[in-house]
């Protein structure tokens, strides 16, 4: 079983996937973060499962995982090969950076090129979405803080990026996170996943999570040493090598461009690429 958040015919809701079906949960709370405020996700899944569909997957939108998240936050040069490309050195901590909720968009919503640049390229991640808050979390307990996976597109707009990092990864509607959350009861390790990122339907990107140089409870524990995580909190932790922006020449996101980011044990979260409109 899988939750979603999605739009249907009465507007914003979230519920679970079963099958090719969406079963309605939204009398549980207003918004899938709340509802992982409350407790675990089973606790969902046992109401799921006595409930009857409200209507097929392929009728409703999908929205980013958790649209009302308070935080996104994001590891850079996570993977030592990436790092490498990109001119740097391996981090001895998580190098963090954020994103706005607004950047974010779900499965098969359009990404948007921005007109203020012609250097926008991808990321395909593994995201963590928190369930139980906490501070100061040991490495030994990290995982047990985790309601789930999800897979992530970090797009990135490259020349903003050089003079202002946070401007170059939060151009709205740039980047994305689905097409779900799959439990972690689900993932049974989420250091042997395997994560591909295509561009048109080639592979560009092609790693085990097993490569991060920070480890998933790592980061779990680094980020909760100077704030408290809670529910509903996503983490991206970090693309592997194949980035655009490290070839030669140099590949960028252009409209029409179709990009996948498939995640062992998870799914594929897909989006098209549109010029930002004209104002």
């Amino acid at each position: 079983m899988k939750f979603v958040s999605y739009e249907y015919s009465k507007g914003p809701s979230f519920g679970a996937v079963i099958g090719e079906d969406i079963i309605d949960l939204s009398d549980a709370g207003s918004s899938l973060r709340a509802v992982l405020a409350t407790g675990p996700l089973g606790n969902l899944q046992a109401v799921a499962a006595q409930r009857e569909p409200i209507a097929p997957l392929n009728k409703v939108v999908l929205l980013q995982v958790v649209p009302d998240a308070a935080r996104v936050i994001c590891v850079g040069k996570n993977y030592r090969d990436h790092a490498k490309e990109m001119g740097g050195e391996a981090p001895i901590q998580p190098n963090l950076f954020m994103r706005t909720p607004q950047s974010l968009v779900g499965h098969r919503q359009s990404i948007v090129c921005p007109n203020a640049s012609s250097q926008y390229d991808y990321e395909g991640e593994l995201a963590v979405v928190i369930g139980r808050g906490g501070r100061r979390i040991s490495t030994e307990r990290a995982l047990s803080h985790v309601a789930g996976y999800t897979c992530f597109l970090d797009g990135s707009v490259r020349d903003f990026q050089k003079h202002s990092f946070t401007a170059g990864k939060n151009f709205d509607s740039s980047g994305a996170c689905g097409p779900w959350l799959v439990p972690a009861a689900e993932v049974s390790d989420p250091q042997n996943l395997t994560l591909t990122t295509r561009l048109n339907g080639k592979v560009v990107q092609h790693a085990k999570t097993s490569e991060m140089i920070h480890a998933v409870s790592s980061i779990i524990s680094y980020i909760s040493t100077f704030t408290h995580l809670e529910p509903g909190d996503v983490i991206a932790t970090g693309t592997p090598s194949g980035v655009g922006a490290a070839r030669t020449p140099p590949i960028w996101l252009n409209p029409g461009d179709q990009v996948e980011v498939e995640i062992e044990d998870i799914g594929i979260l897909a989006n098209t690429v549109i010029r930002e409109p004209s104002i």
